[in-house]
């Protein structure tokens, strides 16, 4: 309360938005003001409403892990097997309790990721799949084995995950012991998964969180990368920008290309001047109308690098090893688009991933919680698969970037290219990843000035972003539907949760 009353104007917008019915706009301004953190725990009692099933699993489905598969879940696992023929495995949500007796926490995972799992099992307790999904003689010792395995030998999509409590886990304290023989156990299972799918030369090894850390090996010749910095003046943002990039960024070889939306300040031009001259960077003009995206592909029109490496003039690089870090993924053949944690000017996440569905369109992960949260399912530490990521700091192949088209220039000039770019990344088949380790400042929108004419088109921008990908829009796959989507992503559970009913079977997208 003392952080809202030293704000007094900012204080005066939410109540504003709140008594104009703008509720959602009034909690999402709250949450930026004060920050936000997690608010799922249950009451023990919840787990009354889930007795453990007395049945076993007959001799068509076998069940991996710890967990209690609860009352029904055994039915609904089986129902979904014989209408789903490709479906070979399937994980649902639980209720964890981790002490006898304490708070109850949800376990609501994404669909099937093997980049998320190999940094830690987050399938949950159980894994049910058919009998015939796995070889003659294979005895998995953890869901995430078996997941592996299976999406070895049937692909990803062989594996589901059902939005509904399947299983619980009640309090059973876990000892340092048992716990390091669990992250040895991981850690096996992600090396042989690897030397398995022929990628030994794959570094691996457990950090200090004790989640699995994979490095995918880089070429002996780092390849040029091209740095696409868009401004309009603004020399206040951009020279730190630029000034960071050069001597924050531990790769060897890159180019810096400046696309400049007619600048008219005498300091400004005299910079771009300078930056030429002394050879530190190239300037592409881009006059007449500001269109975000057509300047971003005028640049990356001129660039010579491999790499494509779009960062807006208000982020400024302070670790070293960003580049690197988002280059190890943006260079594997089956990736498209990779982004970064951005941190705002408060140090709090301003972009831990783009999601879809949330906020009436899309939304930032777990913006505004602390810039040190470890995330809803680590989500803040590890990479993993999103829908979408911010072309603030967006990685991307070039040739992976030019075979679809790059960026769409005339439907998507200022807002939403980024999304755009990365679900037709996706359709091409080439999957979008967050790089939580490659992290930046991102002092957002700080060079933007709206008007009448920015709001209308704006508009246009979210109407043609709906027709446009209008399914994927009703719910993200990387996201679980059982967050409250009026509050900022992954803080707080849906005021039905757990929803009655049957909830449809969700799987990576083809």
């Amino acid at each position: 309360m003392r952080h809202v009353l030293g704000h007094p104007r900012a204080a005066a917008a939410i109540l504003r938005a709140r008594l104009t019915g703008k509720r959602l706009r009034s909690r999402q301004a709250l949450a930026a003001l004060v920050g936000i953190d997690h608010r799922l725990a249950l009451p023990p009692g919840i787990l009354d409403r889930f007795p453990p099933a007395q049945a076993g699993p007959g001799d068509t489905i076998r069940l991996i892990g710890d967990g209690l598969l609860v009352s029904g879940a055994l039915e609904r696992i089986a129902a979904l097997f014989a209408s789903e023929p490709e479906l070979q495995a399937l994980y649902g949500d639980a209720l964890v309790q981790e002490q006898p007796g304490g708070a109850v926490l949800p376990h609501l995972p994404p669909v099937f990721d093997a980049d998320r799992l190999a940094a830690f099992d987050y399938l949950g307790p159980v894994l049910a799949c058919r009998r015939s999904a796995l070889d003659a003689g294979i005895d998995p010792g953890s869901p995430a084995e078996a997941a592996l395995r299976i999406a070895e030998r049937f692909g990803p999509r062989a594996i589901g995950h059902l939005p509904e409590i399947l299983s619980v886990q009640p309090g059973n304290p876990i000892t340092t012991k048992d716990s390091d023989a669990r992250h040895a156990l991981h850690h096996a299972v992600v090396r042989n998964h690897l030397d398995r799918t022929g990628r030994s030369r794959v570094r691996v090894f457990v950090g200090p969180d004790k989640l699995v850390q994979v490095d995918h090996p880089l070429p002996d010749a780092r390849p040029l990368a091209s740095l696409i910095v868009p401004t309009r003046d603004r020399l206040d943002l951009l020279r730190p920008c630029l000034e960071s990039l050069r001597s924050c960024t531990d790769w060897p070889s890159t180019e810096i290309i400046v696309c400049d939306n007619d600048s008219r300040e005498p300091e400004t031009l005299a910079y771009l001047r300078a930056l030429e001259g002394e050879g530190r960077g190239h300037v592409v003009p881009c006059p007449g109308p500001f269109n975000f995206a057509a300047m971003n592909n005028a640049a990356a029109a001129r660039a010579r690098g491999r790499l494509l490496v779009f960062v807006n003039n208000d982020v400024e690089a302070f670790r070293p090893d960003w580049l690197s870090r988002m280059a190890r993924e943006a260079l594997r053949p089956d990736v498209g688009a990779v982004g970064a944690k951005l941190l705002d000017g408060e140090g709090r996440i301003q972009h831990g991933g783009i999601v879809l569905g949330t906020g009436g369109l899309v939304t930032h992960g777990h913006r505004h919680f602390p810039g040190d949260a470890p995330g809803y399912l680590a989500a803040l530490r590890v990479t993993h698969a999103v829908s979408a990521v911010t072309a603030a700091c967006l990685a991307v192949e070039a040739e992976k970037f030019r075979a679809v088209g790059g960026f769409d220039d005339a439907v998507f000039a200022v807002d939403f290219n980024d999304v755009d770019l990365c679900l037709r990344l996706k359709a091409a088949g080439y999957r979008t990843l967050l790089v939580p380790g490659a992290v930046l400042h991102h002092r957002e929108a700080a060079s933007r000035r709206w008007t009448s004419e920015a709001r209308a088109r704006h508009e246009r921008e979210i109407a043609a972003l709906r027709k446009r990908w209008g399914p994927l829009l009703v719910q993200d796959p990387h996201y679980h539907p059982g967050f409250d989507p009026a509050l900022s992503t992954h803080a707080r559970l849906r005021a039905d949760f757990p929803a009655p009913g049957p909830a449809p079977l969700r799987r990576p997208l083809a």
